[in-house]
């Protein structure tokens, strides 16, 4: 085994078993925000076993939200848990995947990187992978890794091979293995069950790591009792067995873990010194003394085609959480399947009030394809005529413009480029940017962060209290400049515009309470304690018209 030394990372590997989904990148974020009030520089990375090379090309249907940071990476939806958790951007370096890794092994192979070697899993994909995780924790205390999928996958073996070596390679003190399970709790046995983490760290232990922590899901808090038997079992002392009992909110988990003192025992294990400042959680108590004493209630339409699955829309849900939370508002969202309001009886805009009438405000938000656009049209012309403030996001403000053009500057067959076939008469509202009509599918859109300069006397000046402004994009199509003009005498405005090159971003009707469209997406900047601007204010527009 290899010698630490004072530069040598502390690692915390995170992985999950029994079952999926049972939130291994809420309590990773958790606990890196616990870490980070202790004084701590902390690093997040996701490692996602799966062979796409990034999620950019999924359906969200079956991997929920594409999360898109500053510099321009298609990311799993768990790094927007990192940033809004720690209040700390990452970057494309913080979500690696199979397919990246096997990329490079066979890049590496072409260039010779490997002559005379019969190229393996072990060790070159698994080096590979340590020297990821190595190169993302440098310079950081604590580096969190959470490793995707469930123990005993076949795709997961490579890294969870990887991070056992990683053990040995830089010192027992430098590693920490914390693996999440589920104690279901049986009614008709009127007891906790914990077997199947039993089980889960028996599968864990047979790949050659021993769990220092488990962290057990729960729809109770478990009793001293519950954690000697499975701290026994799983050859741990019980004060490791650490809590996870369900919250009505995720942002009560991490005062949960805290009081489970999870953080305090893994700095022990990992021995880390305390810092001489104490951990300053008092504002993430505050925070979730807002949000879980409202004074009011605000009702807020999504109109979408995803919403069968809302992690589809997980940042966006977050940001109208935060928003809401910023206003002392209890939030509840509606979401509204698009193709819904195509049926014939949505037809005329007052009958649409059966399906928006209980809305204090509208949102549709981004999305890709022809499917449920027109009943999105619909809800934005409901908005516009009733005067319901409303918010566009990416889509949503292009078909905004669109449905401007058709039923106020008199322009009919108004449209996208991505809803037209070749040689229609259209007129094309929104188009291709110069070189996306044939660009590959993946990695190849405008992504990232762009400056935004703001017009004054707008209502997006107003929300973000300065003229220059950056946010992340995803999107291939853009409004055209050509109809500025006509917009304008119509009464909708141009309020923000990318410098370079010249690019529509925000568009604001003036005669209307609140209606604005960003190309943008805010939703991925929101922090929990400082709600974005634009939703802040959409939601305050949507409290002075509700009940």
């Amino acid at each position: 085994m290899k010698r630490s030394s004072p530069s040598t990372p502390k690692v915390v590997v995170v992985t999950g078993g029994v079952i999926s989904s049972l939130g291994k990148g809420l309590s990773a974020a958790s606990l890196a925000l616990l870490l980070k009030r202790r004084g701590l520089k902390i690093v997040q990375l996701k490692m996602d076993p799966y062979l796409n090379v990034d999620p950019g090309t999924m359906s969200p249907f079956q991997h929920g939200e594409v999360f898109v940071t500053d510099d321009g990476a298609e990311t799993d939806l768990d790094l927007g848990h990192y940033e809004r958790m720690t209040d700390q951007d990452v970057t494309r370096r913080q979500n690696i995947t199979s397919g990246q890794i096997y990329e490079r092994v066979l890049s590496k192979e072409r260039q010779g990187g490997y002559l005379g070697a019969t190229v393996q899993v072990i060790p070159h994909v698994t080096n590979e992978i340590k020297e990821h995780i190595l190169s993302v924790a440098k310079g950081a205390d604590v580096a969190l890794v959470e490793i995707g999928g469930t123990v005993g996958d076949i795709e997961s073996l490579p890294f969870l091979e990887a991070v056992r070596q990683l053990r040995f390679d830089i010192g027992e003190s430098n590693v920490a293995y914390v693996h999440l399970t589920l104690v279901p709790y049986i009614d008709t046995a009127g007891e906790l069950k914990t077997k199947p983490t039993q089980h889960s760290v028996q599968e864990l232990r047979r790949i050659g790591i021993q769990p220092d922590f488990l962290v057990c899901r729960s729809d109770r808090r478990l009793t001293d009792e519950v954690k000697a038997k499975i701290g026994l079992f799983a050859n741990l002392p019980a004060e490791r067995v650490i809590t996870a009992k369900d919250v009505d909110s995720i942002y009560k988990l991490p005062l949960v873990l805290e009081a489970e003192r999870f953080d305090e025992l893994l700095c022990k294990k990992l021995l880390i010194p305390s810092k001489s400042n104490p951990k300053n959680m008092a504002s993430w108590h505050q925070f979730v003394d807002r949000l879980m004493n409202p004074r009011r209630t605000v009702h807020i339409g999504v109109v979408g085609k995803y919403t069968s699955l809302k992690e589809s829309y997980k940042s966006l849900h977050e940001a109208l959480v935060h928003a809401a939370a910023s206003h002392q508002a209890s939030l509840e969202i509606h979401y509204i399947d698009a193709e819904e309001l195509e049926h014939e009886k949505y037809k005329s805009v007052d009958a649409r009030a059966d399906l928006l009438n209980g809305c204090d405000g509208i949102l549709v938000p981004g999305g890709f394809g022809a499917r449920g656009v027109e009943g999105k049209i619909r809800a934005i012309e409901f908005a516009r005529h009733k005067e319901v403030p409303f918010f566009g996001i990416c889509l949503g403000m292009q078909l905004m413009a669109i449905e401007f053009a058709r039923h106020v500057c008199g322009i009919k067959s108004a449209n996208s480029a991505e809803f037209v076939v070749a040689g229609s008469k259209a007129k094309k509202v929104i188009d291709y940017m110069r070189g996306q009509e044939t660009a590959g599918k993946g990695g190849t859109m405008r992504l990232g962060a762009y400056d935004c300069r703001l017009a004054r006397g707008s209502l997006a000046l107003k929300a973000y209290k300065k003229p220059l402004i950056s946010e992340r994009h995803r999107h291939r199509l853009e409004f055209q400049n050509p109809f500025k003009k006509v917009f304008e005498k119509n009464g909708m405005r141009v309020t923000g515009s990318c410098p370079k090159p010249q690019l529509v971003e925000i568009l604001e009707l003036k005669a209307h309470p609140w209606f604005l469209g960003c190309q943008f997406h805010p939703e991925f900047k929101s922090r929990p304690e400082k709600g974005h601007p634009l939703f802040r204010d959409f939601i305050g527009a949507a409290l002075e018209v509700g009940p």
